[in-house]
């Protein structure tokens, strides 16, 4: 029996995986800091590793670097979410055997599990040869107009604006800004503001002293540091804080930062890109966003269309995501069969390219070989495009307030919002009268995708 350490911080998510695990007959041990981690491999026989890259004492980059002193054929499995794929690739570098991103498929972590554990398998698995493109740019109007603009606004060192819904691939659009500017060689640094905390904002974009807070038990070099000569990319920036927003007027204005608890000024040559599935122009009506700092970031402006809007590039798209999975996954899915195609043009892909990698990733990994069919797809796809949710006019959306809800019926009440507002996770926490951060702990619990 095959023993699994786990290494996450997260109690529930922990149980989970311990769970399912152990009912996939594996010995488990769960640890939820890196440096009890480090203690528990260094007593046991440890067959692989699950590691969070974000732990309360350390990084999982510092715990990799050491399960590697120590043992370095033993995989080590990366979970990560989203906005840390960047940092997973690194890790890959440094040794670690594959990433997942999290919520996290139960099908693909025992596909990736089996597959490290299977050493002799693995051996004899040939090497894919890397994909030509990274993504897709799209064939119809709609999105050839996008990277004309795109093409236009590279070479220049203007500050732009890209707006969008949620998963229409708004950080491929920045990357390809900076890959076509003058500052190509230079770093490219995403932060997700949506997903940092407004007491730490400021840490993570301008860096800190040691001893500046709670916690702080080191120096922290911030982003728009790592990003000298280079692009910052700033995704879902209306979740900042005024205090945040006033620190980064500053910076843009005067190419100065000043470290957390630190009086020293660093001078940055950066160029900001920002993202956002809100309106920036109406967060200044309400003033919740500095029309200052808004007027300094809307030097130039692009919308990247929904998927729903590039109906045309659909089996482009489609054709791409199950190259990149097979390819992934090891699998040979050649296609995907008439009805697949009529269910896939029917549904309207709320969460857009972001969804359709998933779902496609999803149906390769059930699919061994040949074309792709009805039974690989997520029932709730079906079941959607069947019986679909009725609309409910933007103009007046419905205000729930959750507190006043019993469990059995946040989840309804929660996946019915998504739909309303096209999954943007923001507009949804405040029809639902609740925070951001809330709203992700219990589309996790839910198990909602």
């Amino acid at each position: 029996m095959a023993h699994i350490l786990v290494i996450e911080d997260d109690l529930t998510f922990s149980r989970i995986l311990e769970g399912f695990l152990t009912k996939n007959g594996f010995s488990v041990s769960v640890c939820h800091k890196g440096q009890e981690g480090l203690k528990a491999f260094g007593s046991n026989k440890i067959d692989l590793v699950l590691l969070d890259y974000r732990l309360p004492d350390m990084t999982g980059m510092d715990v990799l670097a050491e399960l590697k002193k120590a043992a370095l054929h033993t995989p080590v499995i990366i979970m990560t979410s989203f906005s840390d794929i960047r940092t997973a690739v690194k890790a890959m570098k440094m040794g670690a055997y594959e990433y997942i991103t999290k919520p996290v498929n139960p099908d693909e972590l025992l596909m990736l599990v089996q597959q490290a554990l299977n050493k002799e398998k693995n051996a004899f698995v040939p090497e894919k040869p890397p994909m030509t493109k990274e993504f897709v740019e799209g064939s119809s109007p709609v999105s050839q107009k996008l990277y004309e603009y795109v093409r236009l606004v590279a070479p220049t060192d203007m500050s732009v604006i890209i707006e969008g819904e949620s998963g229409t691939g708004k950080e491929n659009v920045a990357r390809t800004i900076h890959r076509l500017s003058a500052r190509a060689k230079a770093p490219f640094v995403a932060v997700d503001c949506g997903a940092i905390s407004k007491e730490l904002a400021a840490s993570e974009l301008f860096g800190h002293a040691k001893g500046s807070f709670t916690g702080a038990i080191q120096d922290k070099v911030g982003q728009f540091v790592e990003a000298h000569k280079g692009t910052l990319f700033l995704d879902e920036v209306g979740n900042l804080s005024y205090e945040v927003q006033v620190k980064l007027l500053r910076a843009i204005q005067e190419r100065v930062i000043q470290p957390v608890g630190s009086n020293k000024e660093i001078k940055v040559d950066v160029r900001i890109l920002t993202a956002t599935n809100d309106d920036l122009a109406e967060s200044v009506k309400k003033g919740t966003f500095r029309e200052d700092l808004y007027h300094r970031l809307n030097e130039f402006k692009m919308k990247v269309p929904s998927l729903r809007e590039r109906s045309e590039d659909l089996e482009e798209f489609l054709n791409f995501f199950r190259e990149l999975a097979n390819r992934e996954l090891g699998k040979n899915a050649i296609g995907f069969d008439a009805q697949v195609l009529e269910i896939f043009r029917k549904y309207d892909w709320p969460g857009n390219l972001r969804e359709m990698k998933n779902v496609i990733k999803r149906a390769v990994l059930l699919t061994n070989e040949g074309l792709i069919g009805l039974n690989a797809l997520p029932t709730e796809m079906l079941e959607t495009v069947k019986n679909p949710p009725p609309k409910i006019s933007s103009e007046t959306p419905p205000i729930y307030d959750l507190k006043a809800l019993q469990e059995t019926q946040e989840k309804e009440m929660i996946i019915k919002t998504l739909h309303e507002v096209r999954f943007n996770k923001s507009k949804a926490a405040r029809i639902l009268n609740i925070d951001r951060k809330t709203l992700y702990l219990k589309i996790e619990k839910y198990g909602i995708e």
